[in-house]
């Protein structure tokens, strides 16, 4: 499972194995752009991703949503990247699940407005790492974490219903 939390200067990613009941960290990191040119940074963010996809192969992939703060200019940005990121996802042929940044929050830290080191933090302890991550490489395997919760309540509510 690959988790993005995209950005136009660092797009932050992390894979996890989600076999069965366990999360295992397997890797995490940020895909750094250069100054300048915008388009040009898009398509490194694009070209890393693939790269990301290429070397883990993941079955699914959970990416960040857009949120609108108070700069209208960089929401457009961010979307932007954001576009980049999933398109770089093309050839894993694996389904894209979105998540708000609040929901992601509420699922791994369990309060949908903590703050960046508490997702630090609580992805340190969820993954049993030994050393804390970037903050955008936890963000996205937040994201990851989110993801794998929310499909474990989406079966255990299966069976519950004797869909399963």
């Amino acid at each position: 499972m690959l988790g993005i939390d995209p950005g136009s200067r660092r797009t932050g990613f992390g894979v996890l194995d989600a076999a069965g009941p366990n999360l295992t960290y397997v890797a995490s990191g940020v895909i750094r752009t250069a100054e300048g040119d915008f388009a040009a940074r898009l398509c490194e963010i694009f070209r890393g991703i693939q790269v990301i996809v290429a070397q883990y192969q993941p079955q699914e992939i959970a990416i960040e949503r857009v949120f609108m703060n108070r700069n209208a200019d960089s929401a457009l940005k961010l979307g932007q990247a954001r576009g980049a990121a999933i398109c770089g996802t093309a050839d894993a042929a694996a389904d894209v699940f979105e998540y708000a940044p609040r929901q992601i929050k509420l699922a791994v830290v369990g309060s949908g407005s903590a703050d960046k080191a508490q997702v630090q933090l609580m992805m340190r302890s969820i993954l049993k790492l030994g050393a804390p991550v970037a903050v955008d490489a936890a963000d996205a395997l937040a994201a990851a974490v989110c993801h794998a919760l929310r499909g474990r309540a989406s079966t255990a509510a299966a069976r519950a219903l004797g869909r399963v």
